[in-house]
């Protein structure tokens, strides 16, 4: 069977996050990707110009047109810009019942430019975090999420981990990236389980939109297998998609990693 995607997200004219990324994701890992825009933003690898905002009655539309005609496998949301498009999306997810969800809470892009206006961390911590399957914040995102500083420490992060477990997610992937150190480390936790996952860092300032394709890539996984293993091949593929990400030449500023690698 190939699997059914759907990302609910925003735009990256440049191609290397948002929706398009997790399209490329998708694709590169075989499975058949759907896209339902939250909004539209101006932006390259140097950072964030402007977006705007779908009104999230068409946003909901969207999502119904997709439901009403295809089986969806799995959902990675991403981008949802505003709280009132939180509130929707969250309400689809209950109307239709739908599983396998990844939350990527993003609040910023790589270059720090905000992409969620700031009423919306509540929408997104109450109205998304406890209908997902799995969240995938990083270590700002975390904080946001937590209101608290962000983890500076491995027991920093397990401590993040579990509070944000207890925020009703069924699993928590904590994303390390923002920590130093030779290796990237990841906490990934749920109610009985708790593992530190370590890859080493890749020596490229191509990493633009690295979260949303680990989301993608997880969501990819996970109708098929459960989410340590999903987490764990999702990663896997980040990681080749980072360490080839230098034959590609696009922009000036954080590229983007090379999601066709492995037919290059």
């Amino acid at each position: 069977m190939i699997a059914n995607i759907l990302s609910i997200a925003g735009t990256d004219p440049s191609g290397g996050a948002g929706i398009q990324a997790d399209l490329k994701t998708f694709s590169a890992l075989g499975t058949y990707g759907m896209a339902v825009i939250t909004a539209v933003v101006a932006q390259n690898t140097r950072g964030v110009r402007s977006f705007q905002a779908l009104d999230a009655s068409f946003v909901g539309d969207q999502i119904d047109a997709v439901l009403d005609d295809v089986r969806v496998d799995a959902v990675k949301i991403g981008m949802v810009a505003n709280a009132e498009i939180a509130r929707t999306i969250a309400e689809r997810i209950e109307r239709y019942a739908l599983r396998n969800v990844v939350v990527d809470p993003v609040m910023a892009a790589k270059s720090g430019d905000p992409l969620l206006a700031p009423d919306a961390v509540a929408a997104v911590r109450d109205g998304l975090v406890p209908r997902a399957r799995v969240i995938t914040p990083n270590l700002p995102e975390a904080g946001l999420l937590l209101d608290c500083a962000p983890a500076r420490t491995l027991e920093d992060m397990e401590n993040s981990a579990r509070a944000l477990h207890r925020l009703d997610s069924d699993w928590v992937l904590l994303t390390g990236g923002h920590l130093k150190g030779a290796e990237s480390v990841d906490a990934l936790c749920s109610e009985n389980y708790l593992d530190f996952i370590r890859a080493d860092r890749i020596d490229t300032k191509n990493d633009h939109g690295t979260g949303c394709t680990l989301s993608s890539a997880i969501a990819a996984k996970l109708p098929f297998k459960p989410v340590p293993k999903a987490v764990a091949d999702a990663k896997r593929y980040l990681s080749a998609a980072l360490a080839a990400s230098d034959q590609l030449q696009v922009g000036g500023g954080h590229g983007p990693v090379h999601h066709f690698y492995a037919s290059a």
